[in-house]
């Protein structure tokens, strides 16, 4: 029999390890902030998009929860805005031209991800339908009936929608590329 000694040392290396490795990893604010606001899009973008599909009777009750599901993502997302500031953030690692891209497409999901709410909220507003969170606690509005801006913000808070699916397109797209195709530890800093 031919001894081939390369081959145990292959797989000495190949075999996995107890070792663990260390991830820098976002604060724990940051990524509980991330978690539910990306749990309340996911229920609330669809809910959004098929409400036009939705029985008259039921129509109001969807609108009402779609709305209150946006109101909170608002108040989120301003809380990450001040979590981010005061929190920090880890290391970016990678290519200049990825960090530029993943910046980027960071900061136009925060802008939209406070867009959206807020065109959302002064659209029904002005549409002449209040928001009663969760149909419990009527909520102030700056702007009462105004039908000639109603369009205006609706369409605003439909466009900030699709862009918004677009940029999540992209994250998740950035995500399978990480964790699936490079396979370095990108995805563990925020889990």
């Amino acid at each position: 029999m031919v001894d081939f000694p390369n081959i145990r040392a292959m797989a000495a290396l190949t075999r996995p390890s107890n070792a663990t490795i260390e991830v820098e990893r976002f604060p724990a604010t940051s990524r509980l902030l991330h978690w539910a606001v990306a749990a309340l899009v996911l229920a609330t973008w669809p809910l959004g998009f098929f409400i036009q599909f939705a029985n008259k009777d039921v129509a109001l009750d969807f609108y009402m929860i779609h709305e209150s599901l946006g109101f909170l993502v608002l108040w989120l997302m301003l809380l990450r805005v001040g979590n981010t500031l005061t929190a920090g953030r880890p290391h970016a690692h990678g290519a200049p031209l990825e960090r530029a891209a993943a910046s980027t497409v960071h900061a136009l999901l925060y802008v939209l991800l406070i867009l959206m709410p807020i065109s959302g909220f002064l659209a029904t507003n002005a549409h002449g339908f209040p928001l009663t969170w969760f149909g419990l606690v009527p909520i102030w509005s700056p702007i009462a009936k105004s039908p000639d801006i109603a369009w205006t913000l609706s369409a605003v808070h439909a466009w900030s929608a699709w862009i918004l699916l677009a940029l999540f397109a992209m994250h998740l797209g950035a995500v399978l590329l990480h964790h699936v195709i490079k396979r370095d530890n990108t995805l563990y800093r925020i889990l």
